[in-house]
């Protein structure tokens, strides 16, 4: 772009917000080359990773859930961008898609790292350090959960053929699947991770709940005209989404956790204390984000 253009173009961009752009052509010359570190903020980054332990490998194992803190990031960016966009079309909504789903099959392939990368004698040293601190309590995951389907879905599925139409987000909240690694459903007891997780996560739950109520990638699915949501392309990209998260990916966290709980000693309680088995395990609890495109023989038989 010629130099006067530019000048007329940032005219226009700072002329519409009642700025005067000598003004900030003035600030440009004081202004600091940007550089690498600054913008992705490496310093502050990497400044994060405080051991409880002297064990070399937490460092390893805190590096791993803070990588997957930032993936879980990029796949809440991604649900927003649908949730926001308006006329949507196939195409736009397929490539969202196979961008959440990218960063899962990432997340799922990470369990490597896990599974071979870190030294199980070393975890269960350091392990003990970490309660009753869990992945569990990952509120980004939740989030990402809500963003994607009805909550409807989430909840616990012994309750699900007697839920009221009425229920509020709040009592709904205590009926979510995760409630079972939590509480003990005779004295309804819930246990310190759990109990601590809503302390701080259940207002912003209850707000995600609200607020996806209308543009989750399910709500975003549905209100498409007809000839789009038969699109192969999209259904596909939908029900491979579906299956990754709930499937592939817990089936990775649960096969890394099983090397590391279950050893010559025997299993081993989680961290946070949660019956992680069942917690875990599709087909307990049959999380499925999009049932009306399964087949009745496909949900039976969910993460068989």
């Amino acid at each position: 772009m010629e130099h006067d253009k530019m000048l007329d173009a940032l005219k226009d961009k700072f002329g519409a917000i009642n700025q005067n752009l000598d003004t900030h052509l003035e600030g440009l010359v004081y202004a600091k080359p940007l550089t690498y570190w600054d913008y992705i903020q490496v310093d502050s980054l990497l400044s994060l990773q405080t051991q409880r332990t002297t064990v070399k490998d937490e460092m390893v194992f805190i590096l791993y859930h803070q990588i997957n803190e930032l993936l879980f990031k990029m796949i809440l960016w991604e649900i927003d961008q649908v949730g926001s966009q308006e006329n949507i079309t196939a195409d736009f909504f397929v490539e969202r898609l196979q961008r959440i789903t990218r960063y899962f099959d990432m997340l799922t392939s990470s369990f490597d790292i896990m599974g071979d990368g870190m030294d199980r004698n070393q975890y269960m040293q350091f392990r003990t350090t970490l309660t009753p601190a869990s992945g569990f309590q990952s509120a980004q995951y939740r989030l990402i959960e809500f963003g994607s389907t009805d909550w409807r879905n989430l909840i616990d599925f012994r309750f699900k053929s007697t839920l009221s139409q009425n229920i509020s987000e709040e009592d709904a909240l205590e009926l979510m699947y995760w409630q079972a690694a939590g509480k003990d459903y005779k004295t309804g007891k819930k246990s310190y991770l759990l109990a601590e997780f809503e302390n701080k996560y259940k207002k912003v739950f209850i707000n995600a709940m609200k607020d996806y109520e209308k543009t989750n990638l399910w709500q975003k699915f549905v209100e498409l005209p007809q000839e789009v949501r038969d699109t192969p392309s999209l259904i596909e990209a939908m029900r491979y989404y579906d299956r990754t998260v709930n499937i592939t990916w817990v089936m990775g966290h649960y096969n890394a956790a099983l090397k590391y709980l279950e050893g010559p000693e025997g299993t081993s309680e989680a961290t946070g204390g949660s019956d992680w088995k069942k917690y875990m395990l599709p087909q307990y609890q049959k999380r499925i984000f999009f049932p009306e495109l399964w087949s009745s023989e496909e949900i039976e038989n969910w993460g068989k």
